[in-house]
């Protein structure tokens, strides 16, 4: 067999397997989701390219960031660079890992907002279940025009963070969380049934969540929470203080605790024990079955109401009957508790 036969021989069996290897390697595997080796990895917005392909190349996923970069650049990753957190597959070439880039979706989180709770303590649960930076989400929550952006009047977000579970991809920013989480409270009061109420209430929206935040405080019951609410509002249209106690452990430091006679002299206009209507603003994120029960509170007389101790409440018309109630509860605590 001469030479030229040869080489065309041999051509004839490394051709199809340079084809193969090439295809092999420029193509993502099927399987790549069950993978067994995989990297975590978490990229945040805005990082740029070379930062992305450095991290990579210290991971190990990478034998060279600016072979990365070149491949990255060819498929146009460089403008679809995703943020969240992933799981990389440790066994992709370049090119495959760059392909795979492009479809990767981002790993989710749940997380869960109780209602009632404070700005402080959502914004705490947020830093910690999505790697959030808490004095940016705090800036934010006090940030006057971003939140006047919104038809928030005040300085404080606290009362339209509303409380559910949600599910968040990680790599969201700070701001957008609190943006989604303030869309979601507007949202409530964009039917017209809603708006029709807050007309024959004739309350706004601000003043509903202020409310709703009191409810809030003080329901454990659902089906109280109408009541609950109704006593409130006949307080209101009587021009009566609405004496709240959750307005007060609002502006005590060291509770929730049982209330003092001094704690309801602290001066502030979110004492409801010395200003009449309604405080500046919430007092804590109230959650929707509260807004509702403003929104359509029950049909009553009734002007007072005391908690029995067992989460539900006595309520009453006049004040005689709260007093009889007061004094039948106070001899049912000193019998159980001793004061």
């Amino acid at each position: 067999m001469n030479s030229k036969k040869k080489i065309l021989l041999a051509m004839g069996v490394l051709l199809p397997i340079f084809v193969y290897v090439l295809v092999k390697y420029f193509t993502l595997p099927n399987n790549v989701s069950t993978l067994n080796t995989a990297v975590e990895l978490t990229i945040p917005r805005g990082t740029s390219l070379k930062t992305f392909a450095d991290s990579l190349e210290k991971k190990g996923l990478v034998r060279s960031a600016s072979y990365f970069v070149f491949w990255a650049k060819k498929y146009g990753l460089e403008r679809k660079l995703p943020s969240g957190k992933f799981r990389i597959p440790g066994s992709l070439n370049t090119v495959q890992l760059v392909k795979y880039l492009l479809r990767a979706r981002p790993e989710f989180v749940s997380v869960t907002l109780i209602e009632g709770w404070s700005t402080e303590k959502i914004f705490q649960k947020l830093s910690t279940a999505l790697k959030l930076n808490i004095r940016v989400l705090d800036s934010l929550g006090r940030d006057s025009s971003f939140l006047a952006s919104f038809g928030i009047p005040i300085a404080d977000v606290t009362g339209y963070l509303l409380p559910d579970t949600y599910v968040f991809a990680y790599g969201i920013s700070e701001k957008q969380i609190v943006r989604f989480l303030i869309r979601k409270t507007l949202a409530v009061f964009e039917p017209d049934s809603i708006r029709q109420r807050m007309k024959v209430l004739g309350l706004n929206r601000h003043q509903i969540l202020t409310l709703a935040s009191i409810v809030e405080g003080e329901a454990l019951l659902d089906r109280e929470r109408p009541i609950i609410a109704s006593v409130y509002l006949n307080r209101l249209k009587r021009g009566m203080r609405l004496q709240a106690d959750p307005t007060i452990q609002f502006l005590i430091k060291d509770g929730p605790r049982r209330l003092r006679y001094r704690d309801l002299k602290i001066q502030s206009p979110y004492n409801t024990y010395l200003h009449a209507g309604l405080p500046p603003g919430p007092i804590n994120n109230p959650g929707k079955k509260s807004i509702m029960a403003v929104l359509f509170a029950a049909k009553t007389k009734y002007l007072y109401f005391v908690a029995k101790g067992d989460g539900s409440h006595f309520f009453a018309r006049t004040a005689a009957e709260h007093a009889k109630a007061k004094q039948k509860l106070n001899r049912l605590r000193r019998k159980i508790y001793g004061y």
